[in-house]
């Protein structure tokens, strides 16, 4: 097979890989908590447990990711390093986020049962996460190619997280509840998703062709100094690890429960509605992955950056307006906030996609300084900033929580579905009830949750801007020198 061939081919089935992870992906991550919350009953301290659970899995995932990379860059066979890791971690994920879906523990039962799957998940998804994130820099060593690539990538990405984040509640909540209670529909849903995303990834695996310079040379050895001294050493590296955490960490807090929350709390028990706000919310990324390739061969990372922050800053300031000064449960305010969410996010999945180009364009520079790429161990940094990002914004959305009195009406709820699931009152009954329990939020319990989601989002935006404008050197300048260095050192390679 020519070249042009491989590329295309390439082109195709890297990207289409991915559309069933994101949907398991966005299942587990942003729907695992608001599942939690509207189908078990917890105190405090359980709530807290949780909390905790999610957080120390992704402490546990500081040594994990990285040492998965590690273990993927020593990996030789006739299969590639990638493709034996896609294969395995995909269905070993899909087996843990249907038992997490699927199971009829209570109390601290669950929470311990939890705490074992939300664990299982963090191994079993940075297996096939790290390999197929890991495998653009041997797909395509151009700058131009790998931003096509992951463009189209995040692209298909974005395609799957966004089904399922309109389908996740519009079939979990409300009256559209697949088997008429929350608990019977997530089960459904997962069994789906844990079906699709092994035939979606199936696609990359028997798809895609590698270059594999990487057999030439022997098999690194396994070795937490190695990750230690790829990590440190590369200062460029260090400067992004930090940027890509701060913006994970805005970027997560309404789309990692409290958004949910909130859209229940201010405009009822709908799931369609948090569908519609969550769809719209990522429509206007889905132009951005799509003409990300033309936008940076016309607008410098840096450039585009600041242009972004701006746009954020209206979406979250557009919000925030709109819930202080229009009346409670207003449709109109609904409309403004779910347009002004998208506008946010907009500014919001640039700086993503910029910082994900960033941290790649660090294997080359990593190769000029010290000779080796460590490619896979690079691209662990990415997923695991990413998991460490969602299990602060738990703790953000937690402390919300606690703060405002959020449980005081989800154990409520859970009640009710819990009724509901065992046959104890009809469906309609369940909804009256619901909307009762929900009338009795104050509006400094909902304005509350609406001005974290805003203002402690835009602060780590922010931050992550000035760093990254301040620190991280690799412009597209500095990178096409790094390339030159290289080529003139390994003619023919």
């Amino acid at each position: 097979m020519n070249q042009e061939k491989i590329i295309k081919r390439n082109r195709l089935f890297f990207p289409l890989g991915t559309i069933g992870r994101d949907m398991i992906y966005q299942l587990f991550t942003n729907f695992i908590y608001t599942y939690v919350l509207f189908t078990r009953s917890l105190t405090d301290a359980q709530l807290g447990a949780i909390a905790g659970i999610m957080i120390a899995a992704r402490v546990f995932d500081a040594i994990n990711d990285p040492l998965m990379g590690n273990i993927i860059d020593r990996t030789r066979t006739k299969w590639g390093k990638f493709k034996p890791w896609l294969a395995i971690g995909i269905l070993s994920t899909s087996l843990v986020v249907y038992l997490a879906f699927n199971s009829n523990f209570e109390g601290w039962s669950f929470i311990i049962f939890f705490g074992v799957v939300y664990f299982l998940f963090s191994i079993t998804f940075t297996m096939h996460d790290i390999s197929y994130w890991g495998m653009i820099p041997s797909l395509g060593s151009d700058a131009g190619e790998r931003d096509i690539l992951t463009s189209r990538a995040n692209l298909c990405a974005g395609l799957g997280a966004t089904l399922a984040g309109m389908l996740i509640p519009m079939f979990t909540i409300g009256a559209s509840a697949i088997g008429g209670n929350a608990r019977t529909a997530y089960g459904i849903i997962a069994l789906i998703f844990c079906l699709l995303a092994p035939l979606f990834l199936g696609i990359t695996i028997f798809g895609v062709k590698e270059k594999r310079d990487y057999e030439k040379a022997p098999a690194p050895p396994v070795s937490f100094k190695k990750i230690i001294r790829t990590i440190s050493g590369n200062d460029q590296l260090r400067w992004i690890t930090l940027i890509i955490l701060l913006q994970q960490i805005g970027n997560g807090l309404i789309m990692g429960g409290m958004g949910t929350t909130y859209i229940y709390f201010e405009f009822g028990y709908a799931g369609g509605l948090y569908s519609i706000f969550s769809t719209i919310g990522v429509l206007a990324t889905a132009f951005l992955m799509i003409f990300y390739p033309l936008i940076s061969r016309k607008v410098r990372r840096k450039s585009l950056m600041r242009q972004m922050i701006l746009v954020a800053a209206a979406g979250y300031g557009l919000m925030l307006l709109a819930g202080l000064l229009i009346p409670a449960g207003n449709m109109i305010k609904f409309w403004i906030i779910t347009l002004a969410y998208m506008i946010a996010n907009l500014g919001q999945y640039s700086f993503y996609l910029v910082i994900m180009i960033s941290i790649l364009n660090t294997v080359e520079y990593n190769e000029l300084r010290t000779g080796q790429r460590d490619d896979a161990i690079i691209a662990s940094v990415r997923p695991f900033m990413t998991k460490l990002g969602s299990a602060l914004t738990i703790a953000i959305t937690t402390v919300s929580y606690i703060l405002f009195r959020v449980t005081n009406f989800t154990n409520q709820i859970s009640a009710l579905e819990q009724q509901a699931n065992l046959n104890q009152i009809t469906d309609e009954v369940k909804l009256e009830k619901i909307g009762e329990v929900l009338s009795e939020a104050s509006k400094t319990q909902t304005l509350g949750l609406l001005l974290v989601m805003t203002t402690i989002s835009f602060l780590f935006m922010l931050v992550a801007h000035r760093l990254y404008q301040k620190h991280y050197r690799l412009d597209e300048e500095e990178y096409r020198r790094i390339c030159l260095e290289l080529e003139k050192k390994n003619p023919g390679a």
